[in-house]
């Protein structure tokens, strides 16, 4: 299983991206999806995240100007992000955590990252 993160870019203030994070492999289902931001010299941190039934949780940083979604057929999580600002730049991971199952019918879990997509706010 893997995930591959796509969308970053440069934007200036006020501007929108939109991220995704579309999971492949032998998948039997996936649970939480979401996605964190690490900017220089600051901590991983979590930005939004979202159930396999659709529960979202944001930071507040966040609050009202990203939404998260997700497309369950497609394994794949969504970032909209408008009124983007200057401390909205970092480098996005996308993250989730499933179940495969293996040739003898065994159920693994996993929980990985993608390999992350800068997003540059600057004028």
């Amino acid at each position: 299983v893997q995930l591959q993160a796509s969308g970053g870019g440069l934007v200036q203030p006020g501007g929108s991206l939109r991220l995704s994070c579309a999971a492949s492999g032998s998948i039997f289902s996936i649970n939480a999806m979401g996605w964190y931001r690490q900017a220089p010299g600051k901590q991983r941190e979590l930005v939004a995240d979202i159930t396999s039934g659709g529960s979202t949780n944001y930071a507040d940083s966040v609050k009202g100007r990203f939404t998260i979604s997700r497309d369950n057929a497609k394994n794949t999580v969504y970032l909209q992000m408008n009124s983007l600002k200057p401390e909205d730049t970092a480098v996005y991971y996308c993250n989730a955590d499933g179940l495969s199952v293996d040739a003898y019918d065994t159920y693994i879990a996993w929980r990985l990252w993608g390999q992350g997509t800068q997003v540059t706010v600057s004028s």
